[in-house]
């Protein structure tokens, strides 16, 4: 059984492996290169410039703004929407009040609120940016017009606002995902044994005792994951589709709004600074790995196996 074993395996990694090396190791690589040179992205002629693009880098003030925010939003995002998760699906799955013959069970209707809080999973991130643009429209948007329904003559300029443009962006990541984590959470709720929680409740544990010492210990793995995933998504592709589509600019007003992804688009594709915006790109990867590796390692402890 053990011939041929390794030649099995890398057989069948190869492959895999030499598709990741080309669209992703290979990427990285190009751009580390690039962020050398004042490429301007439109033409094949360039020149190596040393640390010029990384001086000038420190130096710009809207590159630190861009990473006030997306470092903001890496910590506060995964925050607000996994707390909100857990408290979802530990309501959905095992914080109901005791009925007959059960007594663990979720909340009336919890198979309804499952899909109602999934629902933004199903639309694109594009679809929910412009529904969400249109509702905080000062003028005719959903939120003032019941604000003033409400007696409230002068509603605030959402968007418009730099105290409250990200805050909003933001509110609108959190809305649409929630849901994934709160069916995630819910999947592996449903994988612990309901002795445990019937003999906590027995013994006079609360619901929150249960959720802190039973719930949050046997989830940790994947709180943990969820967190990087969650960061991943607000340092990456959903903070720049989000932040493009609404803000005012997009990116303002007065780069209030301007997050990492948003700079390094700018500066390739408006200001024609491809070498430059790689070098962006460059300090956003260490950004995420720095993040990945911080969660990691805070998050570590003792698997817990039932």
């Amino acid at each position: 059984m053990q011939h041929g074993k390794y030649r099995f395996i890398v057989g069948f990694l190869i492959a895999p492996m030499a598709l990741y090396v080309i669209f992703v190791v290979w990427p990285f690589i190009q751009s580390i290169y690039y962020s050398f040179t004042d490429w301007t992205g439109l033409s094949p002629d360039f020149e190596m410039v040393g640390f010029d693009n990384y001086t000038k880098m420190f130096k710009d003030d809207v590159f630190w703004k861009s990473l006030e925010h997306s470092v903001l939003l890496a910590i506060l995002l995964p925050l607000v929407t996994l707390g909100l998760a857990l408290f979802f699906a530990f309501m959905l799955n095992v914080g109901g009040r005791r009925r007959k013959g059960a007594l663990i069970s979720g909340v009336r209707g919890s198979a309804f609120y499952k899909i109602a809080y999934f629902f933004p999973q199903v639309l694109s991130i594009a679809i929910v940016a412009i529904l969400f643009q249109f509702a905080f429209d000062p003028a005719q948007g959903m939120i003032n017009g019941s604000l003033r329904a409400f007696g409230i003559d002068h509603p605030p300029n959402w968007l418009g606002d730099p105290k409250l443009a990200l805050w909003c962006i933001m509110a609108v990541l959190v809305w649409c995902t929630t849901g994934f984590f709160v069916v995630l959470f819910s999947a592996g709720m449903a994988s612990i044994p309901k002795d445990f929680y019937e003999a906590a409740l027995l013994d006079g544990a609360s619901r929150f005792t249960t959720f802190f010492r039973i719930t949050l210990p046997l989830l940790w793995d994947t709180v943990q994951s969820g967190w990087v995933y969650m960061g991943i998504l607000a340092l990456g592709a959903e903070g720049f589709a989000v932040v493009n589509i609404m803000s005012v600019g997009p990116g303002g007003p007065d780069y209030s709004t301007t997050v990492l992804p948003l700079y390094v688009y700018q500066a390739a594709f408006r200001d024609g600074q491809a070498g430059y915006a790689t070098t962006i790109g460059v300090a956003l990867l260490l950004v995420t790995l720095a993040f990945a590796a911080v969660v990691m390692k805070l998050g570590r402890r003792e698997r817990l196996e039932y």
